[in-house]
């Protein structure tokens, strides 16, 4: 296994890995709408918060040796469902077709004040 770090997405706030590539599969943390200079929220709506979670995630995979086009699993945990749409909007524009294989959760709250978070696995071409 292999730890995967980039100072061009948030750093962990914990005792995990940003990612982990095991042989030709990469199995990101949960990544969120934080600056990764600043490590604070991004200002702005769910619209935002999910673009710059999906760019904290293409920062990880890229570090990985691989992109947004090769994620064959992703899991969107939202703060409301009611914000479902508005992030599926958005998150389309990062993934193509054939489209990952996904699963979105409302969890409530997170540690810190997002409405989004998304975690995903990646082949490595």
């Amino acid at each position: 296994m292999e730890q995967i770090s980039t100072d061009e997405a948030p750093g962990a706030i914990g005792p995990y890995s940003q990612a982990i590539r095991h042989g030709d599969t990469v199995y990101t943390a949960g990544q969120g709408p934080l600056d990764p200079e600043t490590g604070e929220v991004v200002d702005g709506d769910i619209g935002a918060q999910t673009a710059r979670t999906m760019e904290n995630l293409a920062a990880v995979l890229e570090a990985a040796g691989t992109s947004l086009d090769n994620v064959v699993k992703a899991t969107v945990y939202l703060g409301d469902m009611a914000d479902y749409a508005a992030v599926n909007d958005v998150y389309e524009e990062y993934v193509s077709a054939p489209f990952p294989a996904r699963t979105a959760v409302e969890v409530g709250e997170f540690p810190v004040d997002l409405g989004v978070e998304i975690e995903v696995v990646a082949a490595v071409e």
